[in-house]
């Protein structure tokens, strides 16, 4: 049986939104979605740089919550 991780990727814009992107871990197969558009991607590779990439350029999030 596979066993399934997930983690999210969180950053606040501009303006004080947070937007979130999860990555799902099944097996070596790894899905990253957006909370805020909706966008999914197979991501195989470096999935969290995928998704911190997509809040930046998509969202313009990039305050990390975690770095204070």
């Amino acid at each position: 049986m596979l066993q399934t991780n997930t983690s999210k990727v969180s950053r606040w814009d501009q303006q004080g939104h947070e937007h979130v992107v999860h990555v799902l871990r099944k097996g070596t197969q790894r899905t990253i979605s957006c909370d805020t558009c909706g966008w999914r991607r197979a991501a195989q590779f470096l999935p969290w740089l995928k998704a911190e990439e997509h809040l930046a350029q998509v969202h313009q999030a990039t305050v990390d919550p975690s770095a204070g």
